[in-house]
């Protein structure tokens, strides 16, 4: 005869693979994050200077024959990891407080092709400016 335990397994809550990497990666870009915006914030504000930044600057780092192109791939992964953490944020709120699942798949839709969209936008920028 099979006796109950006290402390019997209790069965973990089901979620999918997608909601564990996004919740894994808002930790992971956002320890990204820390890094590069306190790199960006100490070369802007001390190596340059806040009164230095102008136009002709930020020109003159991103069309550097030597270093311009590590310059455009360090502000390409600012703008995608700040963008992306940023939006997953935003998943995460229309996951809590829009409770219809046509409303909630219209909305993360949306955030979607926002995200896109602006990441197209910055990246043509970055790799297109010609100073």
């Amino acid at each position: 005869m099979a006796t109950l335990s006290r402390y019997a397994r209790t069965p973990r809550p089901g979620g999918s693979t997608f909601e564990l990497l996004s919740w894994f990666y808002m930790r992971i870009s956002g320890l990204l994050l820390a890094l590069i915006v306190t790199f960006h914030l100490l070369w802007m504000h001390y190596a340059i200077g806040l009164d230095n930044i102008n136009f002709e600057v930020i020109a003159g780092r991103w069309t550097d024959p030597q270093w311009g192109t590590a310059w455009r791939t360090f502000d390409l992964f600012l703008l995608l990891f700040a963008l992306s953490h940023g939006m997953n944020g935003v998943r995460f709120v229309v996951e809590d407080y829009i409770h219809h699942p046509g409303w909630r798949v219209a909305v993360k839709t949306l955030l979607a092709l926002l995200l896109f969209a602006l990441l197209v936008m910055g990246a043509y920028v970055i790799f297109t400016f010609n100073g």
